[in-house]
């Protein structure tokens, strides 16, 4: 089962030793229509909405708080609220979210390239160097680690559900999620 989630921050819990976690909030999400176990679910993005998102919420008349759609795997057999009951039973989530972007970057911010000798005298710095072909294959091999685009990119991690708290639907995962605090992503239980 999934649902969509918002990331709060990190914490520590106050056990001895304390743990790190990570605090996601489950979005309110409206099931529109069930086929076959995966279903149309609209949840609140925060965004505007425009003329086709219009058309969906007199479809499934819904009202103006939800304004986005997405297609998920959920127990509901019908059309209604999202069923939280597996995420009650659940002790392992698999959460997706995309990375933080950091644009265009050099490789050692890329790759963690330790760079030249930082003494008098050389011009090496924080330069790729030489990529190592002469006169055969005469071509930079693909997958050659070099400076280029670095984050926003989707990513999954396994965490262990330390707490959740069904009244404000806050989960407590044990370790880190990828992105930036504030940002949507997915939850699906695991185990």
């Amino acid at each position: 089962m999934e649902y969509i989630v918002e990331k709060i921050g990190m914490s520590r819990t106050t056990s001895v030793p304390a743990k790190p976690v990570t605090l996601l909030r489950v979005l309110d999400a409206k099931v529109c229509e069930v086929n076959e176990g995966t279903a149309i679910v609209s949840y609140n993005s925060g965004k505007k909405m425009n003329k086709a998102i219009e058309g969906q919420q007199k479809k499934y008349s819904l009202s103006a708080e939800f304004n986005r759609f997405v297609t998920l795997t959920v127990a509901n057999t019908e059309a209604g609220d999202i069923d939280m009951t597996p995420l009650v039973e659940a002790s392992v989530v698999k959460s997706t979210f995309t990375t933080k972007g950091r644009g265009f970057a050099g490789a050692m911010k890329r790759w963690n390239f330790s760079g030249g000798p930082a003494s008098h005298g050389h011009r090496f710095g924080r330069r790729t160097g030489s990529i190592g072909n002469a006169e055969w294959p005469g071509r930079v091999m693909k997958g050659k680690k070099m400076p280029g685009h670095y984050g926003n990119c989707q990513n999954s991690v396994k965490n262990e559900i330390v707490s959740y708290d069904a009244e404000n639907k806050i989960i407590a995962v044990l370790g880190s999620v990828s992105g930036a605090n504030g940002t949507l992503g997915r939850v699906k239980v695991a185990k």
